[in-house]
């Protein structure tokens, strides 16, 4: 299974997707919708395996959860 973390970044600018099943090892998403695209590349680069999504708020808490079996078919 892969974990896929969305956390505020620490200057207050948008959130960092981190992973280590990312190519990259981290992205970083700004603006209103900043989590919400995090959690979206996460689901669709996800579809082959088994993944969990932790969004974390400020404090460092999981705030959301999201988790997927690994089919290859829509959310």
């Amino acid at each position: 299974m892969h974990v896929y973390e969305v956390r505020p970044r620490k200057d207050h600018r948008g959130v960092d997707l981190i992973s280590d099943a990312l190519p990259f090892g981290r992205l970083w998403y700004d603006g209103p919708e900043a989590v919400t695209n995090a959690i979206g590349y996460a689901k669709v680069y996800s579809r082959s395996h088994h993944a969990v999504i932790r969004v974390y708020g400020a404090a460092g808490n999981v705030i959301e959860t999201h988790e997927h079996k690994g089919e290859l078919g829509e959310w």
